[in-house]
């Protein structure tokens, strides 16, 4: 979630960040109503709990005099005062008390209310990116040229057609085992999918990132806690269970240092895990119902930053760097964008896309994007580090990239290098994982 000081003192920024989302930028002083709420039932609690001590501190002395005198001079005259006295002070605690009770539960319930307000308020956007939505991103730069088929003299073939002359994909019997946007890869698409995972492993161990093996099965907690479960409804939820099927592996790499204070004075922590993924797909009902492009279940290999929010910017260069290096390994044409706002999702600042040219489609696709979440994901999941410059503990800033999916560069790469005679070149880097510099039909 977003730094409620920060909402405090720059209303303003939070929302224009809200209008250049497209949102509801009266969730700002729902907010602040709801914090002040919060702050005058607090104030209200902890004043009725001192008025609560109090009393309690006046029924001592009574009781001890009362303890005395009974003990000392049962027929006393002062005995029946001050057994009144003390009731009144019991029948004063008693009401103290339960007044202390309701109070304490309006305090927790108005901050139940601020957590909540809080909580539906997106990530600040950051100073540049554009506002809208889909289609309102700014292009940063296009590289390489998509090939000229009609010159070379042939017409290309979609993926899918590649695929089933290969043996390399069958969609028929991904839909009888599992229905639609199933699919099995095998032979040479089985190769692929592994060889794109190995080269995407290989460079993050070059760049410097610690491998994990993760879960995909998460806790509510952890899901909400990236900020998965706000506005998403194409999450797998196993409701015996209560567990979610993880959409990225972003979701475990976050969770892995939850209620953690980590030790940043030597830089970055640097993770990279590939994973099974589930989508439900639920709001692209029609959209590329042909091939893998879109389905329900992949291979992701994703990168994972926790860092100093300083650093945030430049590990978010970084991180794209790679992805672009990732993809000039493949040896495709594409270009990167800057998501416009209305895009981004809650918990990004700002994302970067790379789009790799699809050539029977005539235009760029997806392949990775990489999304700067300051500290809104640390500060749900309390990943915190020792602030050395005011003491204390301050959140960590993440970060996340994808380096490779299986499936739509497995689309990109069948297309772009695709032969005359229905081969495919296998890019220079891909072969050391293949074994070969062709794939040819059967």
């Amino acid at each position: 979630m977003i730094d409620l000081k920060f909402l405090r003192d720059q209303p303003e920024s939070v929302r224009a960040s809200q209008r250049a989302r497209g949102e509801d930028e009266s969730l700002v002083d729902a907010v602040i109503a709801a914090d002040d709420r919060r702050r005058t039932s607090i104030q209200a609690f902890e004043a009725a709990r001192s008025e609560q001590k109090a009393a309690s501190k006046e029924l001592g002395p009574v009781m001890g005099r009362l303890g005395k005198l009974k003990k000392s001079d049962p027929d006393s005259a002062d005995i029946p005062g001050l057994e009144a006295e003390a009731a009144a002070l019991r029948d004063k605690g008693a009401a103290m008390s339960a007044r202390v009770k309701e109070l304490e539960a309006a305090s927790d319930e108005a901050k139940a209310q601020l957590d909540t307000s809080l909580r539906a308020i997106g990530n600040v956007i950051q100073e540049g990116v554009p506002a809208g939505g889909e289609e309102d991103f700014d292009l940063i730069e296009e590289v390489g040229t998509p090939r000229d088929f009609a010159a070379e003299g042939f017409a290309p073939k979609d993926h899918l057609e590649l695929g089933e002359l290969l043996g390399a994909i069958d969609m028929e019997r991904g839909a009888k085992v599992s229905g639609s946007r199933f699919y099995y890869l095998k032979g040479a698409g089985a190769q692929l999918e592994m060889a794109l995972m190995g080269l995407a492993q290989q460079i993050a161990a070059e760049e410097g990132f610690t491998p994990l093996v993760v879960p995909s099965l998460v806790r509510p907690e952890t899901m909400a806690g990236t900020g998965y479960l706000d506005a998403h409804d194409d999450v797998y939820h196993l409701q015996a269970d209560d567990l979610y099927l993880t959409g990225t592996s972003e979701v475990a790499l976050a969770g892995f240092h939850a209620d953690e204070i980590l030790d940043l004075r030597d830089g970055p922590i640097r993770y990279v895990s590939t994973s099974t993924c589930f989508r439900r797909e639920a709001g692209s009902y029609g959209k590329d119902t042909r091939g893998i492009f879109r389905v329900h279940q992949f291979q992701k290999t994703e990168m994972f930053v926790f860092c100093r929010p300083e650093d945030a910017v430049a590990e978010h260069d970084n991180l794209l760097r790679i992805e672009r290096r990732i993809l000039e390994a493949l040896e495709l044409p594409y270009r990167v964008i800057d998501v416009a706002a209305g895009d981004l999702g809650g918990p990004a600042s700002r994302k970067f896309d790379c789009e790799a040219w699809v050539p029977t489609q005539s235009k760029y696709r997806e392949l990775t994007s990489t999304s700067n979440c300051t500290t809104f994901q640390a500060r749900r999941l309390n990943i915190r580090e020792r602030n050395a410059e005011g003491g204390g503990t301050r959140a960590v800033a993440t970060l996340n990239g994808t380096a490779i999916t299986s499936t739509r560069p497995i689309v990109a790469i069948l297309e772009n290098h695709q032969q005359a005679d229905g081969s495919i070149r296998v890019p220079a880097a891909l072969q050391p994982f293949m074994g070969r510099e062709v794939i040819a039909p059967r």
